[in-house]
């Protein structure tokens, strides 16, 4: 029985000592079989890289399930906490516990809930839009206008270039109207309003031809997006809560005495959205201290309401110095 050898393992044929016919079908078969280990190896080069692209897909799209799962787990710990905060807002409290120790632990609910809805946006934002059902609007609050005695510091707004955008038209625009929005703001003693004027420009030539356009200042970004206080406001009532040590109904008596209205809820929502927006400032200070090689460390006592219990527990506040000598790397 013959056996047929493949090109690598036959010998070498001297195709002199056969006749034509045989030595023709001896290279035709010589050829044929070169064909076929060419073709091969190429389709062994096609699996290859198809593999090595599938496990580079795989790859990504494993990146993507930790990031997905990364992110929903931060989600679902930021609606825990505010989910919580929510509870000891709204739930039946503790007889034990005094009117003045529920204030107290009202005014620390506010600004966490604040400051975990500012967190809770921001996660939001880097998240793919999932379609929302239709729902009713839900009513607006209705905002009291600034009182009227309040001294107001107009800021003018006008766009930089007042002529028609429009290509084949380039007239001089016409002011036609502003959109004013007022700000509630604060000086040492004095409560003032930022009066925002942000003008409306039109061109009237294009206008009568059926293509006018509205060019209009941007608005000024704010600490409290949508919110009556500016920054200067924000600042002085963290200041003041944490730096001064003063109670928010404290500064809600001060400001009444000025004519102005801040509940203590207020002041406490403005005190956690301003809070959320010092955070980027905490990382670099803290990645500033970190890079010390030598830390300096003070601890200081201090009593801590047990909610539930009636009384107090020892807590502990540290404060952290770095000293002058850099971390040598690693």
């Amino acid at each position: 029985m013959h056996r047929m050898l493949g090109t690598r393992s036959a010998p070498p044929v001297d195709l002199s000592q056969w006749p034509p016919e045989a030595a023709a079908l001896i290279t035709q078969l010589q050829q044929q079989l070169q064909a076929q280990a060419s073709e091969i190896a190429q389709r062994e080069a096609q699996i290859t890289r198809r593999d090595t692209e599938i496990t580079q897909r795989d790859g990504e799209i494993a990146r993507r399930d930790r990031e997905i799962a990364w992110r929903d787990a931060k989600l679902e710990k930021v609606n825990f906490e505010l989910a919580r905060l929510k509870r000891w807002k709204f739930e039946a409290k503790t007889e034990a516990m005094t009117a003045q120790q529920r204030a107290l632990f009202a005014e620390t609910l506010f600004e966490d809930e604040a400051s975990l809805r500012a967190k809770l946006a921001e996660l939001q934002r880097g998240m793919p839009e999932a379609p929302a059902k239709p729902k009713a609007a839900p009513r607006q609050p209705r905002r009291q206008a600034l009182p009227e005695h309040l001294r107001r510091v107009e800021h003018h707004h006008e766009p930089e270039d007042t002529t028609c955008p429009n290509p084949q038209c380039g007239q001089p625009m016409q002011r036609v109207g502003e959109d004013v929005s007022e700000k509630l703001d604060i000086v040492p003693a004095e409560f003032f309003a930022h009066r925002h004027i942000y003008g409306k420009w039109a061109c009237r030539c294009c206008q009568k031809n059926g293509e006018g356009r509205l060019v209009q200042a941007p608005a000024e970004p704010e600490v409290v997006e949508g919110g009556i206080p500016a920054s200067g406001l924000v600042a002085h009532t963290l200041i003041s809560r944490f730096a001064d040590h003063l109670p928010y109904y404290r500064q809600e008596q001060i400001s009444a005495r000025s004519g102005v209205h801040t509940p203590r809820s207020t002041l406490a929502t403005w005190a956690g959205a301003g809070g959320a927006a010092l955070e980027p400032l905490y990382d670099a200070h803290k990645r500033f201290i970190l890079s010390a090689g030598v830390l300096h460390a003070d601890e200081t006592p201090v009593p801590l309401l047990d909610p539930g219990s009636g009384k107090t527990k020892q807590a502990y506040m540290w404060a952290y110095a770095r000293s002058g000598t850099m971390r040598c790397p690693a």
